[in-house]
């Protein structure tokens, strides 16, 4: 009977774990050793995420952490104190509007952005490898954007996004970039395409750049002449 209860339990446990997740850009997950975290303070991170996004708790005590690791508090007050001293953790001060009470959260937007510089140094040094790589595609590739003379490539995406934006790109978008690139496997032509129809639509957003790459990959177009060939068919179409 005993051992029904506690495989009852377990069950409901595990229900409760599917129902309940926590939110982590893949390019923390992908980024942080690049940038120097250890796993122990990887997982430190992620728990202050949980505390936040799951119990509603801004800022744990070094205590919670530490039980949560399985370390020692004076371990956790080590790791806590490294990661702000690097500046990818912060603590805010604010007063609670309603209470007046003086309340502190643990900010981790520097981890975020020395992430998505990692990244975009990655993808930098990715591409000039592929460049010394593949030097006849990359020739072709340059030849073809030249055929626009306004249109001039860049050194890599993010540089292209940034200098069509007029500004430096967020740590979130720096995450679509690279989600365009990772999971969704849209080729580098292809993305800079869609900017720049974005460019010529006059609708320069995220959003809209990538609807036109959810348009294209349903319709199997793979590389810059093929978009062309949509683009110029959906136009007339319209017209």
């Amino acid at each position: 009977m005993k051992n029904e209860m506690w495989k009852a339990y377990a069950r409901g446990m595990a229900a409760a774990m599917n129902s309940g997740s926590v939110a982590v850009p893949a390019g923390l997950l992908r980024a942080y050793r690049g940038i120097g975290l250890s796993d122990t303070e990887m997982m430190l991170m992620m728990q202050l995420m949980l505390f936040r996004q799951v119990e509603g708790i801004d800022f744990p005590t070094p205590e919670q952490l530490a039980d949560r690791l399985g370390i020692l508090p004076k371990a956790a007050h080590g790791l806590l104190g490294r990661l702000m001293k690097e500046g990818l953790l912060a603590i805010d001060g604010e007063v609670d509007a309603v209470s007046g009470i003086a309340v502190e959260r643990y900010n981790w937007t520097g981890f975020i952005i020395r992430s998505a510089e990692w990244l975009a140094d990655e993808a930098k040094r990715s591409l000039e490898l592929e460049r010394e790589t593949q030097p006849e595609r990359y020739a072709a590739m340059d030849a073809d954007v030249a055929d626009g003379a306004d249109w001039v490539r860049p050194a890599d995406l993010f540089t292209a996004f940034e200098q069509e934006f007029g500004r430096p790109l967020s740590p979130m978008e720096c995450e679509t970039i690279s989600a365009w690139v990772d999971q969704d496997r849209y080729p580098d032509e292809l993305i800079r395409f869609a900017l720049k129809e974005a460019v010529f639509a006059g609708k320069l957003h995220f959003r809209y750049i990538d609807r036109i790459l959810i348009e294209w990959s349903r319709n199997r177009v793979t590389n810059t002449d093929e978009a062309k060939a949509h683009t110029q068919k959906f136009r007339n179409g319209r017209g």
